[in-house]
């Protein structure tokens, strides 16, 4: 069985413009040799929000990324994104968006223009990929992933489902393109259950506890923004879910390579930070015009 490193939560919420309250579970700065390739995880609520002002959509403005992906995965509410690659959309409950920043790019993310209306529950998780050196200059790319479009396998003894959102799992691919091998897993366990997985060896293994409190191995329970680390080592773990729960799986092979992040950039040097700083103030990574209904 793989092992448990350690355990980390987020308790305290940081609001990430004015529409979205975060907790961060983790990042590069503090466990970045456990982690790759994954750089940051925030998770997002969950919180209610009642209707907007007509003239003001609740969210983050423009702002510039590098070097790295960010995937969103919205457990309920309504998120809009757009960048300067041209790409963009709405991404609602159940659906994924996985944005590649590579060489550059600006984008704003706001309430989706019915949420902002009726007011609801926001929920969800943004996760940043690292990518590796040979891909950081890559040119952008957006994919906004339906519900619709991921897999979902049940899991054994009725123990529960998965959706395969990267990587695969029994068979069933996910509809995310990557650079590197990732296993992206959303996973809703029943309780009572108990379920083995097997992941590659020498990845880095990760589980999350959105809602919930689960036991790893039969041993040590996480719960609620609560995530376990695991060795490398070895090959399977197990999961039982006390109470009906709702995780997921960040798995992936390791970029070692120097990572050196600055505001909303992520390379391997300080020329590159410095040079990608230089870059957007230049206009390099282009502009966005107004968004209908925001301020």
């Amino acid at each position: 069985m793989k092992e448990i490193l350690f355990t980390q939560r987020a308790d305290t919420p940081h609001w990430v413009g004015d529409g979205f309250p975060a907790r961060s579970i983790f990042s590069y700065r503090d466990i970045a040799k456990d982690i790759s390739p994954f750089l940051l995880m925030d998770y997002l609520g969950p919180v209610e929000f009642a209707p907007s002002k007509s003239n003001h959509r609740l969210g983050v403005g423009e702002h510039p990324h590098r070097g790295f992906e960010t995937v969103s995965i919205i457990y309920s509410g309504e998120l809009e994104h757009r960048d300067s690659s041209g790409g963009g959309g709405v991404i609602r409950a159940g659906d994924v968006q996985w944005m590649t920043a590579g060489s550059g790019l600006v984008h704003e993310e706001f309430h989706g223009k019915e949420f902002s209306e009726k007011g609801g529950e926001l929920h969800g998780v943004q996760i940043w990929v690292n990518l590796p050196k040979k891909f950081k200059m890559t040119k952008p790319k957006y994919q906004g992933i339906k519900k619709e479009d991921i897999p979902v396998v049940q899991l054994p003894n009725g123990a529960g489902n998965l959706r395969v959102i990267a990587g695969d799992y029994d068979g069933k691919k996910g509809p995310a393109s990557t650079f590197t091998p990732i296993n992206l897993w959303d996973i809703h366990l029943k309780a009572d259950r108990l379920v083995e997985f097997k992941v590659p060896v020498g990845q880095t293994a990760v589980v999350f506890v959105a809602h919930g409190l689960v036991a790893v191995n039969e041993a040590q329970s996480i719960g609620d923004a609560e995530i376990a680390v695991l060795e490398r080592e070895n090959d399977t773990f197990t999961l039982k879910a006390t109470q009906d729960a709702e995780l997921m799986f960040l798995g992936g092979e390791i970029i070692d390579e120097p990572i050196l992040g600055y505001g909303p950039f992520v390379m391997n040097t300080s020329a590159e930070i410095a040079e990608a700083f230089q870059d957007y103030e230049n206009g390099k990574m282009g502009v966005l015009g107004k968004l209908e209904g925001s301020e």
